[in-house]
């Protein structure tokens, strides 16, 4: 994955993280995997097409995402409900619209898919022959891990929505 895609998205959940939910943001260090993604308790999911193709996935705890949404809604959230969920999906859904801005300005355009939200753990993810470059983010309601599969677009091929592929436990 080209680095150059790696800021925008990190820049943008900083950003939105520190302006929706007034919380302090701090980021650890970056690691690259290549092997098949499980889900934390909360996995948001937007694939991008374009210029830049491929999926952002954005993974934290109930209690991170509950803390989060408490914030963004101004009431406590105590349950991850179907409004809890939508608004953590959201937050997924801002950040990565923030981020095709970024990008756009940079010179590559491209579109988000609407957010997909996983709710529960050891869901596998593969994301097929596409590199991660996962990027944790700290604050003190707890860790949003940010992971970025991104490629740019060979110029004069058809840009073909990346679809991440879902294994279940079962499967394994």
């Amino acid at each position: 994955m080209n680095v150059k895609f790696l800021n925008p998205f990190v820049e943008a959940a900083s950003e939105v993280l520190e302006t929706e939910c007034a919380v302090k943001v701090m980021r650890g260090n970056l690691t690259l995997h290549k092997s098949a993604l499980t889900t934390d308790d909360v996995t948001v999911l937007i694939n991008l097409v374009g210029q830049v193709q491929g999926v952002v996935l954005y993974g934290l705890s109930d209690k991170t995402g509950l803390a989060l949404i408490s914030r963004v809604m101004g009431q406590e959230f105590t349950e991850f409900d179907n409004l809890a969920q939508s608004g953590v999906a959201e937050l997924g859904n801002v950040i990565s619209g923030q981020a095709t801005i970024r990008l756009s300005r940079a010179g590559y355009s491209s579109n988000i898919s609407p957010p997909s939200l996983i709710h529960g753990k050891g869901v596998t993810i593969s994301t097929l022959d596409f590199s991660r470059v996962v990027v944790p983010l700290m604050t003190e309601i707890g860790d949003v891990t940010v992971h970025l599969a991104l490629r740019e677009a060979i110029p004069g091929t058809h840009e073909a929505n990346f679809v991440p592929v879902l294994v279940p436990d079962s499967a394994k």
